[in-house]
């Protein structure tokens, strides 16, 4: 089978590998639509593991099914999360699943961009899920980055009537604005250092747009009558993105670092300006179980509508292409890859 083995965000090569021989228990999948994430291209992060099949944004077919496994059969369509937790552990038990060790631990065979993987028996007990008859291959690839704003959110406790600014119009900070608008927030505002992500931003419905060579603190108070935001979430890696997002909460708010800078880049943090103000600073890492539920019901019953925001669908041989328009942040959203796509198909 073709894989798409990555090297740097430069050098993603298409090679051969065996298919998968799947044991008791296990499930081998075709897949049809695979994303390319935000964090396949954190060279940074990727390189040090390098070469390795990335991509864990799947949806494909069922087409063998291992000795013991009753709950699927061959043709099932799915969607199947490469991590998953134990559901034992003290972190499981008290609701921080990402925190897991089983969830760092687990993954599919060998990638998700690839025209098979393996399912081992503990993602096929806890993380497959059946697609919706209405849901294609494409959309359901909007599962798992969506599953992880609805945790981002829901620790941030978006409130209906919730003033919410997203720095970072990227795919991860227009999901948060669609999510924000579906659960009620009221004014969203969104930056970005592009024009072409701002006025994505508009299109998926922020209120306003401020282009982050602004003064966005500023800006943000003249957009919303004097205030600043309820909640600011923070989607963007660079440090500014981080540091800004300290001076545009409001009193009583909460910062949401959804996107962090690279482990050793330390943020200064105003903590008595914070502390005076109560401010809330958190974090939010991946997805669990209910966050990929909900994720897949709010998507089924068209509460949230990602689609609009593919813009490039790529074979494999396309593959470096696909890598270079997500780490340049340029003139894309979603970049999908079809393993199964001819060249100029």
């Amino acid at each position: 089978m073709r894989v798409l083995m990555y090297y740097n965000n430069n050098d993603v090569r298409v090679e051969e590998m065996p298919v998968p021989v799947i044991g008791p228990g296990e499930l081998l999948v075709k897949v049809f639509a695979s994303g390319i994430c935000g964090s396949d291209v954190m060279e940074w992060y990727r390189v040090k593991k390098a070469p390795r099949v990335l991509g864990h944004e799947i949806a494909g077919e069922v087409v063998e099914v291992g000795e013991g496994v009753e709950d699927y059969r061959k043709g099932d369509r799915v969607f199947v999360s490469h991590h998953v937790p134990c559901n034992t552990c003290r972190y499981c038990l008290k609701g921080s699943h990402t925190a897991c060790e089983t969830l760092h631990r687990t993954n599919y065979d060998p990638g998700g961009f690839s025209e098979y993987i393996r399912i081992p028996r503990i993602n096929v007990e806890r993380g497959v899920y059946r697609l919706p008859g209405e849901m294609s291959y494409e959309e359901a690839t909007f599962i798992e980055p969506l599953a992880c704003v609805v945790r981002g959110q829901r620790l941030a406790r978006i409130k209906p009537g919730h003033t919410v600014l997203v720095i970072g119009s990227g795919i991860s900070g227009l999901i948060h604005i669609v999510l924000a608008r579906a659960v009620g927030a009221g004014r969203i505002a969104a930056s970005d250092i592009t024009e072409y992500r701002l006025r994505a931003a508009e299109r998926f419905g922020a209120d306003a747009v401020i282009n982050a060579k602004e003064d966005i603190p500023a800006r943000l108070r003249e957009l919303n009558g004097g205030r600043l935001a309820d909640i600011v979430i923070v989607c963007a890696g660079a440090l500014p993105a981080s540091t800004v997002a300290l001076k545009c909460v409001d009193r009583g708010g909460t910062v949401l670092y959804f996107a962090v800078p690279e482990p050793e880049v330390a943020v200064p943090v105003p903590m008595n300006d914070l502390w005076r103000n109560e401010v809330t600073l958190m974090t939010s890492y991946g997805a669990g179980p209910l966050d990929i539920e909900t994720a897949l019901q709010l998507m089924k019953c068209r509460r949230v509508d990602l689609t609009g925001m593919i813009t490039h669908r790529l074979g494999f041989d396309e593959g470096g292409l696909g890598f270079r328009l997500v780490a340049e942040a340029g003139d894309s959203i979603k970049v999908i890859l079809q393993p199964h796509k001819k060249h100029g198909g």
